[in-house]
């Protein structure tokens, strides 16, 4: 039985969730190389690339030390055989070892075309990984419910890691919660909570998200119990025109419900000093406040 495996975690850096994925008719690999090279790790994707290289090599100094014809070259010695080929490979050409023979030609003149196409794949997949642009958009660890101008409210806080500002910034939220049908049956259910302010026309420092927990959004009445049993996350997608790459870019998090604080709120970061200039603390950024509880009634 196909299995795989998938980490879900709720930003980067954090502990996930693993979660199962059995008889999935994925794409190989193979098959789909392209986007493995594209998102997988940098060290996976060094090391791919000189797998590659390395192992090409070691396949046609074998050719050559099988085929023979090449001046300089002693026979039987891989390392003479290696090194033509990482010449050959690179359209070096020292002039010490040359091929004499058409066999060895016609390895040569294949090793050469091999080398122009590998270079080309290899600089168009380093092109493609180094110029995806992202969003460089921080989150606060947690999200917070708490009494916001009397009335309950979930907020969290975003930030511009960037001096280049973000223009028609856009923040929609969606809540899944496990829920029971009126048949019995378990049912995970997507829902859109609506903030107070969804856009922003020119995000360039922080901005605290908030959804206000009336009688309209779905997590009215909903108490941390409650949270704990529907197993509830909240899923953050930003996204907005960046004016450094001249292009829209996203970003996305998730609160699980053990990242959602109750009876808290967060820290002030706004200050001005003596000259009266405002300051902004950004080592505040995820720090949080406990209010009274009492103060918080979700209806």
């Amino acid at each position: 039985m196909a299995e795989r495996r998938r980490l879900v975690k709720p930003r980067k850096g954090a502990f996930g969730s693993i979660v199962h994925l059995r008889n999935v008719d994925g794409i190989g690999r193979l098959s789909d190389l392209y986007y493995w090279m594209l998102t997988t790790s940098r060290v996976n994707f060094v090391a791919s690339i000189l797998a590659a290289y390395l192992g090409t090599n070691a396949l046609f100094a074998l050719a050559y030390m099988g085929a023979g014809g090449v001046e300089n070259m002693r026979p039987f010695v891989f390392s003479d055989a290696f090194f033509f080929s990482v010449q050959t490979m690179a359209t070096i050409g020292y002039g010490r070892m040359v091929p004499i023979t058409s066999l060895a030609n016609v390895l040569v003149t294949l090793e050469a075309g091999m080398g122009l196409f590998g270079m080309a794949v290899a600089a168009s997949l380093l092109f493609a990984r180094f110029t995806r642009a992202t969003a460089g958009v921080r989150f606060s660890q947690n999200a917070v419910i708490t009494q916001f101008d009397g009335k309950p409210t979930l907020m969290f806080r975003i930030a511009n890691q960037r001096e280049t500002r973000i223009h028609e910034a856009q923040i929609y939220l969606v809540v899944a919660r496990q829920q029971n049908t009126a048949e019995g049956h378990s049912y995970r259910r997507l829902a859109d909570l609506q903030p107070v302010r969804s856009f922003n026309p020119i995000f360039e420092l922080s901005w605290t998200v908030m959804h206000v927990i009336d009688e309209e959004s779905p997590l009215y009445g909903v108490t941390p119990q409650d949270m704990e049993q529907s197993v509830v996350a909240i899923s953050v997608v930003f996204s907005g025109h960046h004016e450094g790459f001249q292009q829209r870019v996203h970003a996305r998090h998730t609160y699980t419900q053990s990242l959602i604080e109750w009876d808290h709120r967060f820290a002030d970061m706004i200050t001005r000093d003596e000259d009266g200039a405002i300051v902004i603390d950004y080592a505040l950024f995820d720090e949080l406040v406990p209010v009274a509880p009492k103060d918080l009634v979700l209806g």
